[in-house]
């Protein structure tokens, strides 16, 4: 992500801008002009945006127990079943236990890094910790997202338009409900992209390192700059990362350690309709056929890996034309959940700042098209039986989706290359896209 070989001065101090603040590289790259899509191009975004939108609303019709109606609900062990289940490992934490093996419902799967950050909550009830975290998670996501467009100079409406689309969208509500992490994780990774964009390329890449340690399924962004040949920030991604591990274990205990890779290494692939990784489409598809899950989930292990080495073997090859903080870092991070044994729906949230950078160059059908099938929600899933091949691929709607953001993403992480010079005024993006 980082271009620390390129000359940084003569484009940003040609325009102002001192080049210590600002990489040239990002002022030539952010509002570049965008071709105007194919008509047929437009209407297919039109129509898939409206499929989208009422697809959504007739759900919610049907199954109004929607998620957030969900938000209320005092049941700690059935609904707000992730935060319950770190609150149980931050308890034991405090308490001198193991934090791995608690009374709650379901395993932690989590470094122990985030047990020493969620300590605090050790000191209140789960139900008043989860509900400080629902708090704390609206504001992270929406401040990363805020962060994100006012990095980019998105105009006002434009912004209003993605923050409308972003709290109204599945993924989130779903975080909202369970109490998941990855708002955390969006805002070190909104942290460590800005901090590039700012010239400190370094400090980016260490705040990289220090959420992959969070979430170790995301370590291929740390590959990033090594396909790259950008040595400095693949030292800093990797420092970052063992130094905030070894924080973790130093607090929680070497026993923690030990715990977690255990734990790491005997998970298996879920069949559960809201892993959208290409290993979990392969168990899924597995069980609908009643053969056994074994082979089919290797070979959707070995998939996953031919896309993400393809993806970083492909951004190797094309280095000269990367542009170092445009989609290539979320491109990686598509590929890294479409490899992984377990990808929720919900971490495409993760992917949204990538999303943004395509709004800030005019690609805005296609960004239409991206948030608007966020907006389907997992009752999707009610309406197909169980039970059939066809119904198994109908339940992998969010693996399609995140499939669909990995190629946008991906196309789009070399062609910067040929961008022209553009102002650094505020951008509507309303007009062409694609």
């Amino acid at each position: 992500m980082a271009g620390a070989g390129r000359d940084r001065c003569h484009g940003a101090e040609a325009r102002g801008i001192p080049s210590g603040t600002v990489p040239d590289t990002v002022s030539h790259h952010d509002h570049r002009p965008a071709a105007r899509p194919p008509v047929v191009g437009r209407a297919v975004a039109v129509v898939l945006v409206l499929v989208s939108i009422v697809t959504s609303v007739v759900l919610t019709a049907r199954h109004p127990d929607a998620l957030v109606t969900m938000l209320p609900l005092p049941d700690m062990r059935d609904l707000h079943v992730d935060f319950d289940t770190f609150w149980h490992s931050a308890v034991a934490l405090a308490q001198g236990g193991d934090i791995y093996a608690t009374d709650a419902k379901l395993r932690n799967l989590n470094p122990p890094l985030l047990s020493v950050l969620l300590l605090p909550f050790a000191a209140v009830d789960a139900l008043t910790g989860y509900r400080i975290w629902m708090v704390l998670t609206l504001l992270m996501i929406v401040g990363s997202i805020w962060a994100v467009a006012r990095e980019l100079r998105l105009r006002p409406g434009v912004t209003a338009l993605v923050m409308l689309g972003v709290v109204a969208s599945s993924p989130v509500h779903g975080t909202l409900v369970l109490g998941q992490i990855y708002p955390l994780l969006l805002v070190g990774l909104v942290a460590g992209w800005i901090a590039q964009r700012h010239g400190r390329l370094q400090l980016g890449y260490a705040l990289f390192g220090a959420t992959v340690a969070l979430k170790p399924s995301l370590a291929p962004i740390l590959l990033l700059p090594a396909v790259l040949r950008r040595w400095p920030q693949l030292r800093a991604g990797i420092y970052g990362a063992a130094g905030a591990t070894l924080l973790g274990v130093a607090v929680a205990g070497p026993g923690s350690a030990i715990g977690w890779l255990r734990i790491a290494f005997t998970e298996g692939v879920p069949n559960t309709v809201d892993n959208a990784s290409i290993p979990g489409f392969a168990v899924r598809l597995a069980a609908a056929a009643g053969i056994s899950p074994a082979i089919p989930q290797v070979a959707g292990l070995v998939l996953g890996a031919t896309v993400l080495i393809g993806t970083l073997a492909w951004l190797g090859h094309r280095r000269a034309d990367v542009d170092p903080t445009g989609t290539a870092v979320w491109a990686v991070i598509a590929a890294s959940l479409l490899c992984s044994p377990i990808a929720w729906h919900n971490y495409l949230m993760l992917l949204w700042p990538g999303m943004l950078i395509l709004l800030a160059r005019g690609r805005t059908a296609t960004v239409a098209v991206a948030f608007a099938v966020a907006l389907i929600p997992v009752s999707w899933n009610a309406e197909w039986p169980p039970d059939g091949f066809g119904q198994a691929v109908a339940r992998s709607l969010y693996c399609a989706i995140l499939l669909g953001y990995w190629v946008v993403l991906s196309r789009s992480a070399t062609s910067a290359a040929s961008a022209e010079p553009a102002s650094r005024a505020p951008v509507a993006s309303g007009a062409g896209g694609s």
